[in-house]
This record gives structure tokens, C-alpha cells and sequence, in this order.
């Protein structure tokens, strides 16, 4: 697949982008590189090939789930005008 600079002026305008003539030919060089690397990669075989998570096959090092703070919940609400089950309550601002 390649492009135009029809299509190059379309896309230029669908961004809202304003181009003149040498940006739009460099811009028709640039997208028809990547088109064709991708025809490029889409001829490798991949049958028989697992998809990867990742680039490298590495293990993540993941911290201990602890807790590390204290509830200070109490705190925090006890200057609220009003608290109900540990939740704030504010005036309702949609009517029905």
C-alpha cells in the first residue's frame, strides 16, 4: 500500500494540520517507509510462534504487600460538616 499526496492532504486536514508542498512530500516519504516496513514484517513466518508478554524474558521483582500507613481516616473527618459510615455527604447538586 501506498500513498498519495491526495491522501496525505486529506489526513493533513482530517489533524488540522497545515502543511506546504516540501512538508507534504516529506510527510508522503515518511508514511510510505512505514507502510512498506510493515509489508516487509507481515511476510516473516510466525506459524509455530508464541506470542510474547514482553521483549525480554525477564521476572518482575515485585515488593511485599504491607501495609505501611495507618488509618488516619478519623482524622480526615472530623473536620468534614458531616460523615456517615465513613463516607463524606454533600449536598446533592443534581435534582431529580
Amino acid at each position: 500500500m501506498s500513498l498519495t499526496i491526495n491522501d496525505v492532504e486529506k489526513i493533513a486536514k482530517l489533524s488540522r494540520l497545515s502543511l506546504n508542498d516540501t512538508e507534504k512530500n516529506a510527510t508522503l516519504e515518511k508514511l510510505n517507509a512505514v507502510f512498506a516496513l510493515v509489508e516487509k514484517m507481515q511476510t516473516v513466518n510466525t506459524d509455530g510462534i508464541e506470542p510474547m508478554s514482553h521483549p525480554h524474558e525477564i521476572a518482575l521483582r515485585l515488593r511485599d504487600d504491607a501495609v505501611t500507613e495507618s488509618d488516619h481516616a478519623a482524622q480526615y473527618q472530623a473536620v468534614a460538616p458531616e460523615v456517615r459510615n465513613r463516607l463524606y455527604i454533600v449536598p446533592q447538586v443534581i435534582e431529580d
